[in-house]
């Protein structure tokens, strides 16, 4: 755990990449996500779960209603004091945090982040058409891309990612985050997920509670595509599904089943391409997975 205990000092491509990024719950059978009480009803500094590497989620508590300022984006805690943060793949070697609590006390702190380095993937044997679609197909593209863009402005007031998160799939790791995927000869965007190559029919399950926002079971380059937000906008996108098994409304449970693995779309075989977002960038799911919010109780 990274304990901020910030000083006072503040006086003053891929193409599904391209598409996934343009920028009253419904019960729901299923266990709930153990979230940690709240935090005691005083102003406190910052604390948070996670680590300053490009790519990294940080899950944070601190007094509820406090103002978190994080490089280009911001969040406020919510009323059980939880606020989720996230690095860009490209973050730079610094990045400024700092808060604003309720009683108008003033925090910042900077942090050094730990740069990374990328592969380049070569795939083949894509179908052709998803490489370089057809009028008819960019017709049909733009308008998935509208739907989808509308998903990501989902804001859960739910904490699902308090929880911590679970593998949505059982699998051998296929594919990574952050490397960029050249497609039969064509370079594409960073790959921006975490692949798990089983068989076609494998259970995909929600990683972590949150609010079924989009579900497709046939969208252009994604195949079956769910997308689940976890609170604060912090949304899980899951790809190439061959079932899919809930509705927009949905409220899940961590490890309710959400669909089944599959090849749909841009694919050359039966996986599951799991993708974060976070505001207007992409998170790595490998290290969401070492987050522990739970050492913020």
């Amino acid at each position: 755990m990274i304990d901020l205990l910030l000083a006072l000092a503040l006086q003053t491509s891929d193409p599904i990449g391209d598409l996934l990024e343009a920028d009253a719950e419904m019960p729901r059978a299923g266990r709930e996500a153990e979230i940690p009480p709240a935090p005691e009803p005083r102003e406190r500094p910052v604390h948070c779960a996670g680590e300053f590497i490009q790519g990294a989620m940080l899950v944070c508590r601190t007094a509820p209603g406090t103002r978190i300022d994080f490089g280009d984006q911001s969040a406020t805690a919510d009323s059980e004091g939880w606020a989720v943060l996230g690095l860009d793949r490209d973050q730079g070697e610094e990045i400024t945090l700092s808060a604003r609590l309720p009683n108008g006390t003033e925090f910042l702190q900077t942090h050094s982040v730990t740069q990374r380095e990328y592969n380049i993937q070569v795939v083949e044997g894509v179908p052709q058409r998803t490489v370089t679609p057809s009028e008819e197909d960019l017709i049909r593209i733009r308008a998935e891309s509208q739907r989808k863009a509308a998903a990501y402005t989902s804001r859960w007031e739910g904490a699902g990612f308090a929880g911590g998160f679970i593998a949505p799939a059982e699998g051998i790791i296929s594919g990574v985050y952050g490397s960029q995927r050249v497609y039969n000869g064509t370079p594409g965007r960073p790959h921006y997920g975490l692949d798990f190559a089983n068989d076609p029919g494998t259970p995909v399950v929600a990683p972590a509670a949150g609010l079924v926002v989009l579900a497709d079971p046939d969208m252009f380059y994604e195949g079956g595509l769910v997308f689940i937000d976890h609170g604060q906008g912090f949304t899980s996108a899951f790809l190439h599904m061959s079932e899919v098994t809930v509705e927009v409304g949905d409220v899940v449970a961590q490890g309710d089943q959400i669909g089944a693995i599959g090849a749909g779309g841009r694919a050359t075989g039966p996986h599951l391409d799991w993708r974060i977002k976070w505001r207007n960038r992409y998170i790595d799911p490998a290290l969401v997975l070492e987050v522990d919010p739970a050492s913020l109780r």
